[in-house]
């Protein structure tokens, strides 16, 4: 028996919703157990992201994939003088997005942010290929259910998954997908303007972050302990898309705030200088300004603000210029 679209709309949500419940119950374990619900976290998490993609699959879906890839190359002579040395830097970009009206009272925005890349350096001295070294390394997932209600604020659910590729912190072991962050969150959102090529919305609520580490505890050995750590309290999310001369140039800016309120380790840190840097807010600021110069060569320019007094009392920021070639699939 072949179901309707209206069916399988509320099939699909159906099963993102008791997914949803999972990852909400697993957030509990997770605050009791610590680290023996990590599995549990993974499988859950790895539920959602399937799930996302088997309804990507489905029809009625508005759907973007971006690809790019920047290279950079310079070398010199061996007499050349002036102690230059030769370069190679390559670093890859894929940005997807799949949104949906799942049913006139629930609205689906998925996003997936890949990046990778790396610098090969020659020796000034010996003219060798020296080991090549990570410049970029992104993995960034993020779901949002809105429940559209056709009131002045929506509520909504929200998963994000960041991580990076490769840990490149202590080179003799290689560590995949290391760290992981897992955010969950749910209360109200207001899209206040939006156009073909042009959003501004912005969302308040309560929230949950799961924090995975496999800290090296043996060098030799190449043995990994799991650290875990969780926190909860006040997020803040607000998005900007513009598009301009018919989508040749666009800029997207994400600032995510969050203010914790309580925090797993709190009572470990107690007497020491980072008593209370846990509750200073946490900032993410993304801008991506974005020019295609012909059909399949782009500008594109990415500047990211941090600010998390744990890692660091001052502010971090990265900023990446590429001129590459960018393809569209869809």
């Amino acid at each position: 028996m072949k179901l309707s679209r209206c069916g399988q709309d509320s099939s699909g949500f159906a099963k993102i919703i008791f997914v949803i419940v999972l990852d909400f119950i697993c957030v509990l374990r997770f605050k009791v157990k610590g680290s023996k619900c990590l599995g549990s976290c993974i499988f859950y998490l790895l539920s959602f992201i399937l799930l996302f993609s088997s309804n990507l699959l489905a029809e009625g879906w508005e759907k973007s994939l971006d690809f790019s890839l920047n290279l950079t190359q310079n070398s010199y002579s061996d007499n050349w003088a002036g102690g230059e040395a030769g370069s190679f830097n390559w670093m890859a970009n894929l940005n997807s997005s799949a949104n949906k009206q799942l049913t006139p009272k629930l609205h689906s925005k998925n996003t997936l942010k890949l990046a990778f890349g790396q610098t090969h350096q020659q020796d000034k001295d010996t003219k060798e290929w020296m080991k090549p070294f990570k410049s970029t390394d992104l993995f960034d997932f993020e779901s949002l259910l809105r429940f559209t209600l056709n009131a002045w604020v929506d509520p909504y659910l929200a998963g994000r998954l960041e991580s990076q590729f490769l840990d490149a912190s202590v080179d003799q072991i290689k560590r995949y997908f290391n760290p992981i962050k897992i955010s969950e969150s749910a209360g109200i959102a207001r899209v206040f303007y939006k156009k073909e090529t042009s959003e501004f919305m912005s969302r308040l609520g309560l929230g949950l972050r799961q924090h995975i580490n496999r800290e090296i505890t043996d060098t030799l050995q190449e043995k990994t302990d799991v650290k875990t750590s969780n926190d909860g309290g006040i997020e803040s999310v607000t998005d900007l898309k513009v598009g301009l001369a018919s989508g040749k140039i666009s800029y997207t800016s994400k600032l995510t705030l969050f203010k914790a309120i309580f925090y797993s380790k709190s009572d470990e840190l107690v007497g020491l200088p980072e008593e209370n840097y846990w509750k200073w807010v946490d900032v993410n600021w993304e801008n991506m300004f974005s020019s295609s110069i012909t059909k399949y060569l782009t500008v594109n320019l990415y500047v990211q603000f941090l600010y998390d007094k744990e890692v660091d009392k001052k502010g971090r920021l990265k900023e990446t210029l590429a001129l590459g070639l960018t393809y569209k699939l869809f």
